[in-house]
C-alpha cells in the first residue's frame, strides 16, 4: 500500500516538473550555431513555424555574420518590444535565406534580451544596411541603444521628447508643448 502512494507521488512530481519546464528542441539554425561555437538558446517556433533563437548582445554581430555567410541574406524586419513592466526589453531580427529557386525561403528570428536599466546592443547596420531606420525606431520607441549605429537619433518623435513611448511603464505627459510651431 505504501509503495503505490509513493509511486503516485513520484508520478505527480514528474508530471509537475515536465509542465514547469517544457523541453524545447533546438531547430536546425540553433544546432548549426551551437556547432559553430556559439552559446544560443532555442526558443522554439512561433505560430508560423519560424525558428526563434536567443543570443547574447556580445555575440550578436558574430552570429549575424555567420548567418549572412550561411545565406541568410535578407533582413525582413528588425524590431523591439517590451516584455512587461520591470521585465526585459527585446531587440529582434527576422532573417530570410533568399534564393531564386526557393518557394518558401528558410526563416529565423534572432532575439536579444536586454535589461531595462541599460538596454545596449551592437548595431547590425554594418551587416544589413536595412536595419538603419528600423534600429532607429526601436531606439525612439523603447530606448534600446544600438552601439555603433551611424545616426542613432529619434525618427518618429520630436528630438526633445522625454521617455520611450512604447515601454509598458511609460507615463504619457499631460501635454506636449510645441516649440517653434508658428
Amino acid at each position: 500500500m505504501a509503495d503505490s502512494s509513493s509511486e503516485s507521488t513520484q508520478d505527480e512530481q514528474s508530471v509537475a516538473e515536465e509542465q514547469a519546464a517544457p523541453i524545447i528542441e533546438a531547430g536546425p539554425v540553433a544546432k548549426h550555431l551551437t556547432q559553430a561555437g556559439f552559446t544560443v538558446e532555442a526558443l522554439g517556433a512561433d505560430h508560423l513555424g519560424v525558428e526563434m533563437i536567443k543570443v547574447t548582445a556580445d555575440q550578436l554581430v558574430d552570429v549575424a555574420t555567420t548567418l549572412v555567410n550561411d545565406g541568410y541574406n535578407y533582413l525582413m524586419c528588425q524590431g523591439g518590444y517590451d516584455s512587461g513592466p520591470g521585465q526585459e526589453l527585446v531587440s529582434m531580427y527576422h532573417l530570410l535565406k533568399l534564393s531564386d529557386d526557393a518557394d518558401r525561403p528558410p526563416e529565423v528570428r534572432i532575439k536579444v534580451f536586454l535589461s531595462r536599466e541599460d538596454p545596449r546592443v551592437p548595431s547590425l547596420y554594418w551587416v544589413w544596411k536595412a536595419s538603419d531606420w528600423q534600429e532607429r525606431e526601436s531606439y525612439d520607441m523603447y530606448g534600446i541603444v544600438y552601439e555603433g549605429h551611424p545616426n542613432l537619433t529619434r525618427i518618429l518623435m520630436p528630438e526633445d521628447w522625454v521617455g520611450w513611448p512604447l515601454r509598458k511603464d511609460y507615463i504619457s505627459p499631460d501635454f506636449y508643448e510645441l516649440q517653434d510651431a508658428y
